[in-house]
């Protein structure tokens, strides 16, 4: 009996298996001279494991930053009175559009002036002074601008037109102190008796009383600047005084230090510090005389007052 190799009868085994499957030729020969250590080709393939299922994606939304501008602020769009414009067109000898041109103009410089840029609005008043020199409202502005930006012949000019086409005082102490910033007191004095002649409001008349006295002062005749600023109630003690009786008190302490009566100096300015701690440079006056800010003592209560509570 002839003895088969294990590993030809394995082979022979491996063929016959290949084809009884109905394997190609190329495929039993593969079969044949396959030497595996793994599964052996008799054995049957079970059931696969199934794979476990795919892990469930979730979608992590985050929050997008979006970033935010502040707000613009909207500035409020600044118009003229209705009267002022009104005058303006009245008196304004071209175009319609150049008359529109001259109203936008003059509200620019109102705006200008209200934002205290007062060479601006001293530019854009003079171009409507000049082409509407009978419109009140046009001459006390450019005037007000050009006082405040301390041109003072140009003040001078534009605010006395105020008052020649109004009869209105209230600008007049102003043209005084222009007179006065170029030591033209003889102007001062006859714009003063103008003044006083106009029946003008208290406030006015006291302004032009400070600025008169002021003058004068300037002129060294102190006496005479204190005796009117005196008459007009500057050494008046008010329990409540109002803006006008501060300015009194503090032109006329002004007027009393220079003059070199420091005790008079010191009580007045006690009494502005006292009514107003900040008007002006008042504590800084005080200090250099030698004295400290007072301050207001509290009123005590004449009958106590029980902290019982009564039912």
């Amino acid at each position: 009996m002839r003895v088969v190799d294990p590993e030809v009868a394995a082979r022979q085994r491996a063929g016959e298996r290949a084809r009884d499957r109905g394997w190609g030729g190329v495929a039993r020969k593969g079969a044949v001279n396959i030497s595996s250590t793994g599964r052996a080709l008799d054995d049957e393939q079970g059931p696969r494991e199934r794979p476990g299922p795919m892990d469930e994606w979730i979608e992590d939304e985050r929050p997008t930053y979006v970033k935010t501008e502040a707000p613009a602020k909207v500035r409020a769009s600044y118009a003229l009175p209705g009267d002022v414009a009104a005058d303006i067109r009245k008196a304004f000898i071209g175009t319609a559009y150049m008359r529109e041109k001259m109203v936008m103009t003059l509200t620019k410089a109102a705006e200008a002036y209200d934002r205290k840029r007062f060479e601006e609005a001293l530019r854009l008043g003079r171009t409507v002074a000049d082409a509407t020199p009978g419109v009140a409202a046009v001459r006390e502005l450019t005037g007000l601008a050009a006082y405040r930006g301390e041109r003072w012949n140009m003040a001078k000019i534009h605010l006395r037109a105020h008052f020649t086409l109004t009869s209105d005082p209230e600008h007049l102490p102003l043209v005084m102190d222009c007179d006065r910033a170029h030591r033209r007191y003889r102007a001062v004095e006859k714009a003063f008796e103008e003044l006083e002649a106009s029946e003008p409001t208290a406030d006015v008349l006291t302004e032009g009383r400070i600025v008169m006295a002021g003058a004068l002062a300037d002129q060294r005749k102190f006496h005479e600047a204190i005796d009117l600023l005196v008459r007009a109630g500057g050494t008046k003690q008010l329990r409540n005084p109002s803006y006008r009786h501060v300015r009194l008190w503090y032109a006329l302490a002004d007027i009393f230090d220079r003059a070199g009566d420091a005790g008079s100096a010191r009580e007045l300015f006690a009494r502005v510090v006292l009514a107003e701690p900040d008007a002006y440079d008042a504590q800084a006056r005080l200090a250099e005389l030698g004295m400290d800010a007072p301050r207001k003592n509290r009123k005590r209560r004449a009958t106590p007052v029980s902290k019982k509570r009564v039912d």
